[in-house]
């Protein structure tokens, strides 16, 4: 393939959200492994102070997988001036980047891109918002109370440890990859998680402890997608953490997940279902906790934007489902020039 027949490929990393340093391990493993004869790549990075860069990955980058944001200063018109044969794949986690607002100024750009849209990003990236329409579909999940910053009161305080039980998981509402993230077994440590909370986000999450194995679903497609066999995590330490997850790598998997072939069909199809009641498009992976004692597979949260790096489950799971990860970037970008031309069918008159 010639360079004039090429998608052009945009590449969106960093961002200005705590998990800016996860974003460019997982761009650079992304770029490795993305068909330099199918696309010409553009790789831009957000700086931590929002600061945007046209960046060119060396040898070395690529190698060690890890991107740096530093390059030749950017702005939003080096993509419009493509946006009739681009696209762009958001690697961007956490605010800022998986939670709607780059992917609203894209869709103001006429500019296809891989993911879900405005509205399914937003609501996945707040596990309060998203965990009250799973409440409303009965999709079944921890019990959960929703505090705000500057609002709660001792008394709310007081009523969340009462209804919940210690443990408590107390998170920030719009953060991933375990950021911020604290479990917490008396009640003297709950403020400093609420806290800790806090710094990340206004609205802090506080749920339940499941005692339960940690399963997950990989989902791909628009309007008819489809599950991948389930994997399962067991934490090195006491939950799956964010050293865990992209440091130091100690956690064990199972790839597949050792379920029954019932167990692993329900799982599927709820995945299915909640992909579907979140309104999600492209990719998400469905987290959960299934309980043994009662048999129940209850939701943990969804992720739109999931880790892409070499030892993450997305990708593990779809190469274990027979998706390779080179042919599940091919799929993405296809994916996202369907969503992209029937939205428009839509919002063009």
């Amino acid at each position: 393939m010639n360079a004039s027949s090429r998608i052009p490929l945009i590449v969106l990393f960093g961002g200005e959200s705590a998990e800016h340093d996860v974003s460019c391990v997982t761009a650079a493993h992304v770029i490795a492994a993305a068909n330099a004869e199918k696309y010409d790549i553009t790789t831009i990075g957000i700086s931590r102070a929002g600061n945007w860069n046209l960046v060119s990955p060396t040898s070395d980058e690529l190698a060690t997988g890890r991107l740096s944001t530093t390059g030749t200063p950017t702005n939003l018109q080096t993509i419009t001036s493509l946006s009739a044969q681009c696209v762009v794949l958001p690697l961007l986690h956490g605010p800022l980047g998986e939670d709607g607002t780059v992917q609203g100024m894209l869709e103001l750009g006429n500019i296809a891109y891989v993911g879900s849209g405005v509205l399914s990003s937003a609501v996945c990236m707040d596990k309060v918002v998203s965990k009250q329409i799973l409440q409303h579909h009965n999709i079944e999940q921890p019990a959960f109370i929703a505090l705000r910053d500057g609002e709660c009161s001792p008394a709310d305080i007081d009523a969340a440890i009462d209804q919940l039980g210690f443990p408590i998981f107390v998170k920030p509402a719009n953060m991933g990859s375990s950021v911020g993230v604290s479990k917490v077994a008396r009640r003297e440590d709950f403020m400093t998680a609420l806290h800790l909370a806090f710094q990340y986000d206004e609205w802090a999450i506080c749920e339940e402890f499941i005692a339960g194995r940690e399963i997950e679903v990989a989902v791909l497609g628009n309007m008819e997608p489809i599950a991948s066999v389930p994997g399962e995590i067991v934490p090195a330490g006491e939950f799956y953490d964010y050293k865990d997850k992209y440091v130091n790598n100690s956690a064990t998997l199972h790839i597949p997940a050792l379920l029954t072939a019932e167990q692993s069909q329900e799982v599927r199809e709820k995945a299915l279902n909640i992909y579907k009641a979140l309104r999600c498009d492209g990719l998400a992976r469905v987290d959960f906790f299934f309980e043994e004692s009662t048999s129940r597979f209850l939701c943990n949260e969804v992720n739109t934007i999931p880790g892409f790096t070499p030892i993450s489950m997305y990708p593990k799971l779809w190469e274990q489902t027979g998706i390779s990860y080179s042919d599940l970037i091919d799929r993405l970008i296809e994916l996202a020039f369907e969503r992209h031309a029937r939205r428009r069918r839509h919002t063009s008159h």
